[in-house]
C-alpha cells in the first residue's frame, strides 16, 4: 500500500526526526499530537497537529487527543469496502495509512523507587494502544510501526518499491498485537501487586522475547528454541555472554543451568562437573584451580563430555588443567587472557561468562500437559547453628565442613538422592533413584574405599534404618539429613550403635 498520510506519535522518540523527514520528502503527509508534533515542528517537519485534524482540542491532561472518529475512522475503514468509503465520503473522514505509536513508559516508570499509584495510572496509555490495535487490526491497508528499529526497514522498501508489501504490513502488524499484549501484561501485573495478590497472582502472563532457534530438542526429531524473559537482566543462564564455541544446543543449556545452580550456592571457590543435570563430581578449594582439581578428581570416567561451572573467574592454572578434557561447555564470571588463549584452542568448547549472584525472590516453572506448576525456587536453607545434633557423638570439625558440602550439593541432585563426601569434595552421587537405599548403595559403591572416615548426606528424611546400616558398613562416620521420619528414633539408635555423628536439618530438599 503507498503511504499518503501517516499519524506519529511516540514516547521513545528515538529516530523520528530522521524517519518523519524521510517520510515527508516522499510527500507524506504527517499528522502528530502535542509532545511529538513540537519535536517535528523544532525539526523542520511540516505537521498537521491532531486537534486541527479532529476540531476538538487535547483535553483533560491528554488523556483524550486521539479517540475520536476522524483519526479512527481514517485507520479503520476498509478502503475496499462501498459502504466504508460512502461514511467516509458523508463524514469529511480522510484515511490514515501508516500508524506510528510507541506506548507511555508504564513498566520503566513503575520501576522506579517511590512510584506512587497515580503516577503508575497516568502512565497507563489509552490511546495509543487504541490506535496500535485499530491499525494492526486494519493491516490489509494500514502500516503499523511500534519499533524504532523497523524505521530503516520500513523507509528501504518506500524508497525500492514505493510502498509496504502486504507480507510486511502483516509481519508489523503481529509485532504491534505483541506490544500491546506485553503493555497490558505489566499493568496487569502490578495492579494485581497493589492488590495484594501475592506471589501467586489470579492469572500469570508471561512475557518471554526468543533469542534463538536451537538445532533441535533434547533429541534431533525435537524441534527447540531458546526464550529469555524479556526487560529482565537478573543473573543467569538467560543473560550469560558466550565467548567462543559453537551454538548452544538445547541439553546444553538445561545442564549449564544445574551446573551453574550448584557452585552459585558457595561462597568459597567451588567447581562443578554435571552430565544430564547432576553433579558427577563437585569441590571447593581455597582457590578455584584446586576446587577444579577435586571436581575432577571425583569423578574422571563421568567429567567426560561434561558441564562444568566455576564460581571464580578462570585462571591460566584452571584452564590448563581443563584443556585435557573433553567438555561441553565451561560458565564462569570471566576467563583471564591467559585462561581465554588455552582454553579457545578448542574449536568447539563453548565459554560462557555470567554474574553470580542468588535470586532469593526468584520462582521456579514446570510444564506439566495443559498447565503449569509455579513454586518459589528452592533458595532457602537451614543454617548451621539451627541444625540438631541428634546422636551420642558430635560431628568433628572436618567432618562439619564435609556434611555441610554435601548438604549443599544433595540439594542439587535429582530425588532420591544420596551424596558422599570427603577432603572437600563429592567422592559419591547416587541420583534419581526408586528407593534411598539404592541411591546410597551407588553412590557409596562410587566411593569406593574412600567411603572410610567420609560423610553422607541424604536430601530427604530415612524411612528405614537400611541407609545408616549401609552407611556404617562402608565407613561414613557422619551423616546430613532433613529428619521428620516417623521412624526418625530408629535411625537414630543406628547411628549410635554404629558410632555415627547424625545431624537433622529440618529442611528437606527433593528435586523432581
Amino acid at each position: 500500500m503507498k503511504i499518503k498520510r501517516a499519524l506519529i506519535s511516540v514516547s521513545d522518540k528515538t529516530g523520528v526526526v530522521e524517519f518523519a523527514r524521510a517520510l515527508s520528502i516522499q510527500g507524506v503527509e504527517i499528522i502528530s499530537t502535542g509532545g511529538t508534533m513540537k519535536v517535528l515542528r523544532e525539526a523542520g517537519i511540516p505537521v498537521i497537529y491532531v486537534s486541527e485534524l479532529t476540531g476538538f482540542p487535547e483535553i483533560m491532561d491528554g488523556r483524550v487527543k486521539t479517540l475520536n472518529p476522524y483519526i479512527h475512522g481514517g485507520i479503520l475503514a476498509v478502503r475496499d469496502n462501498e459502504e466504508h468509503r460512502k461514511a467516509m465520503e458523508e463524514h469529511n473522514i480522510r484515511g490514515i495509512d501508516m500508524v506510528v505509536v510507541n506506548l507511555y513508559p508504564f513498566r520503566q516508570t513503575v520501576a522506579k523507587p517511590g512510584v506512587t499509584l497515580a503516577e503508575a495510572v497516568e502512565n497507563i496509555d489509552i490511546g495509543g494502544p487504541a490506535m496500535i490495535r485499530a491499525a494492526a487490526k486494519n493491516f490489509a491497508f494500514v502500516t503499523v510501526v511500534v519499533n524504532p528499529a523497523r524505521y530503516n526497514t520500513v523507509l528501504e522498501q518506500l524508497d525500492k518499491e514505493g510502498e509496504i508489501s502486504h507480507a510486511m504490513r502483516m509481519n508489523l502488524a503481529r509485532e504491534a498485537f505483541n506490544h500491546t499484549a506485553e503493555y497490558d501484561a505489566y499493568i496487569s501485573s502490578y495492579l494485581a501487586e497493589q492488590t495484594g495478590e501475592g506471589r501467586f497472582k489470579e492469572s500469570l502472563h508471561l512475557v518471554y522475547e526468543k533469542v534463538e532457534d536451537l538445532r533441535y530438542g533434547e533429541n534431533p526429531h525435537q524441534q527447540a528454541a531458546f526464550y529469555r524473559e524479556k526487560y529482565v537482566t537478573n543473573p543467569g543462564i538467560a543473560t550469560a555472554r558466550q565467548l567462543h564455541g559453537k551454538e548452544l544446543s538445547f541439553n546444553n543449556l538445561v545442564d549449564l543451568e544445574s551446573a551453574y545452580a550448584i557452585v552459585n550456592d558457595f561462597t568459597e571457590p567451588a567447581a562443578a562437573i554435571i552430565k544430564h543435570t547432576n553433579p558427577c563430581g563437585t569441590g571447593i578449594g581455597a582457590a578455584i584451580s584446586q576446587a577444579y582439581s577435586k571436581a575432577y578428581e571425583a569423578d574422571p570416567v563421568s567429567a567426560y563430555g561434561g558441564i562444568i561451572a566455576l564460581n571464580r573467574p578462570v585462571d591460566n592454572e584452571t584452564a590448563e588443567k581443563m584443556s585435557g578434557l573433553f567438555v561441553e561447555a565451561v560458565i564462569a564470571p570471566s576467563f583471564s587472557e591467559e585462561a581465554l588463549a588455552v582454553l579457545t584452542k578448542k574449536k568447539n568448547v563453548r565459554l560462557l561468562a555470567a554474574e553470580f549472584a542468588l535470586d532469593q525472590a526468584a520462582l521456579d516453572m514446570k510444564k506439566i500437559s495443559g498447565g503449569l506448576l509455579v513454586q518459589d525456587a528452592d533458595a532457602k536453607d537451614t543454617k548451621p547453628d539451627d541444625m540438631k545434633i541428634v546422636t551420642n557423638r558430635t560431628p568433628s570439625a572436618d567432618e562439619w565442613e564435609q556434611l555441610l558440602l554435601a548438604w549443599k550439593v544433595v540439594k542439587h541432585v535429582k530425588s532420591n538422592a544420596i551424596v558422599v563426601a570427603g577432603n572437600h569434595m563429592t567422592l559419591g552421587v547416587g541420583a534419581g533413584q526408586m528407593n534411598r537405599v539404592g541411591a546410597a548403595k551407588i553412590a557409596l559403591e562410587q566411593a569406593g574405599d574412600k567411603a572410610v572416615g567420609a560423610v553422607l548426606a541424604s536430601d530427604a528424611y530415612f524411612p528405614f534404618r537400611d541407609t545408616i546400616d549401609t552407611a556404617a558398613k562402608a565407613g561414613v562416620t557422619a551423616i546430613i539429613q532433613p529428619g521428620g521420619s516417623i521412624r526418625d528414633e530408629e535411625s537414630i539408635v543406628a547411628a549410635n550403635e554404629h558410632g555415627i555423628a547424625m545431624v537433622f536439618t529440618g529442611m528437606r530438599h527433593f528435586k523432581h
